[in-house]
């Protein structure tokens, strides 16, 4: 494998040829001495470290969700943008929530929620379940809403709506994926999307 600047040599096995590519499996990991992120010697704290990926992932556009659930007569919900698509068959997604967030402590009792993909129009919703502003207290109250199989709560106006049972939970750092089987789909014809982009809230023109 070439050099990367002078900074490391690892050794390398071919594994497999794809297109006329060589893959390669490393048997040499990277050197304590370099720091993963930047490359650069190994000098950075964990909290410089941590900015330095906060910094990064600004340059990852995505959309807005808003995931709610329900359990004994309580609902909540929050504005989520760790969310994907994992698998069609079975049809599976993930989110990743605060372990220390209501809304996370909801989908654990209720082992389900829902995921409301927000329009373009819908910009005020998302900074008012991302608690900035005014917005204390309860989220729901006044916002309109609807319910399918689990008896999650969605916001209506939404681009899609996507039912969801928790399959598996995993813990990562402060968070916790889960990973969750959709029961239930419904779109809400066309319509632009609400994005996100470099800690600001972008739309996407025709």
């Amino acid at each position: 494998m070439r050099n990367c600047k002078g900074i490391f040599r690892p050794r390398a096995r071919a594994v497999g040829r794809l297109r006329g590519l060589k893959l390669t499996l490393l048997d040499t990991p990277l050197p304590d001495l370099y720091d993963a992120f930047s490359m650069q010697p190994h000098t950075a704290t964990t909290e410089e470290r941590a900015a330095q990926l906060r910094s990064a992932m600004r340059a990852w556009t995505t959309g807005v969700t808003i995931v709610t659930a329900a359990h004994a007569g309580e609902t909540h919900g929050m504005t989520v943008s760790s969310f994907t698509s994992i698998s069609l068959d079975p049809p599976l997604i993930a989110i990743s929530l605060n372990a220390d967030s209501q809304t996370h402590s909801l989908v654990q009792r209720a082992r389900a929620f829902g995921v409301t993909i927000l329009a373009a129009d819908q910009q005020e919703l998302s900074e008012r379940f991302a608690g900035e502003g005014e917005a204390t207290g309860d989220r729901m109250a006044g916002v309109a809403t609807e319910t399918y199989v689990t008896g999650a709560p969605f916001i209506r106006g939404g681009l899609a709506f996507l039912d969801c049972r928790v399959t598996k939970t995993i813990g990562a750092g402060g968070n916790t994926v889960f990973v969750a089987e959709v029961v239930a789909v419904r779109e809400d014809g066309g319509g632009l999307p609400l994005v996100y982009h470099n800690r600001g809230y972008r739309q996407l023109k025709e």
